[in-house]
């Protein structure tokens, strides 16, 4: 069963929910240990005190902030929750708005809300609230010693509270070499146009996408501890270099034809579809 990182109360005007916040995405990398090439021993990490030289347990580690050159302020973890114990303690809503109003950039890392029994009417009252009126709220939490941005989504049945980045985070593109408004030829748009729609789903499904690099490194990993012969290793295959715009847009077409017809997907316009809940980004 998943265990709660963080328990508190969603404000929402005068009305506390009580709730509990669980973990929403998890990774899916491989873990590889550090050995020595020698003689596959372990590589260990130990944490040396710089003063005596010795190596320190994790129960003799405390927190220090440097206000002076090697000189330091240490602090607890009740210091921090006495800075403010009501910010560490609740996810206080500031704002509404509509979703598409907040660029993506800011988004970072979703997480569940469980409401207690208590606050199940009232929970249930703030998702149906949000997914009608199609707009998220805007909120401040303090999740272990850090305080955040955060939005609260309807998505289905559970409120997610996605973190988010502060303005000063989000590093501005403007000094990137990027192309200006250039007024580009109708047929060259309208060539566009008809990948973009052949390529264009009704619904997104992840299900249909899996990591094959990972799933890739696996059989090799298997294959290697089996004893076998690794395949040859591939190459990507080359790109050719963009003479004709147009000409590499018909057969980029010509191509997502084929797939979908592959797939057994018409190449029927879909209906739009009818606006619905606010989901998660």
């Amino acid at each position: 069963m998943a265990h709660a990182i963080w328990s508190g109360a969603i404000n929402f005007g005068l009305v506390t929910i009580p709730v509990k916040l669980f973990t929403a995405v998890k990774t899916d990398e491989l873990s590889f240990n550090m050995l020595h090439a020698k003689d596959e021993g372990r590589i260990k990490y130990e944490r040396i005190c710089s003063v005596d030289g010795k190596p320190v347990p994790w129960d003799e580690i405390v927190k220090g902030y440097e206000y002076e050159k090697d000189h330091y302020v240490i602090l607890t973890d009740d210091d921090f929750k006495k800075v403010n114990p009501e910010a560490t303690q609740s996810v206080d809503i500031l704002e509404f708005v509509e979703l598409d109003r907040i660029n993506p950039m800011y988004f970072d890392k979703p997480y569940y809300l469980e409401p207690s029994k208590q606050g199940r009417h009232a929970y249930a009252l703030l998702r149906e609230s949000l997914a009608r009126a199609n707009k998220v709220a805007v909120a401040r939490v303090v999740i272990r010693t850090k305080e955040y941005l955060a939005a609260v989504k309807p998505l289905g049945d559970v409120l997610v509270l996605e973190l988010m980045h502060w303005a000063n985070e989000i590093v501005s593109p403007d000094d990137l070499a990027l192309p200006g408004q250039e007024t580009l030829p109708d047929a060259e748009m309208s060539m566009a146009k008809m990948l973009i729609d052949s390529m264009s789903v009704e619904t997104f499904d992840p299900q249909q996408f899996t990591n094959r690099y990972r799933d890739e490194v696996l059989a090799m990993i298997d294959a290697r501890a089996a004893g076998k012969e690794l395949p040859k290793a591939k190459k990507a295959p080359a790109r050719a270099k963009v003479v004709n715009l147009m000409d590499v847009l018909a057969q980029s077409l010509e191509e997502s034809k084929k797939r979908r017809a592959t797939r057994g997907v018409s190449d029927e316009k879909p209906a739009p579809a009818k606006r619905g809940k606010t989901s998660a980004a």
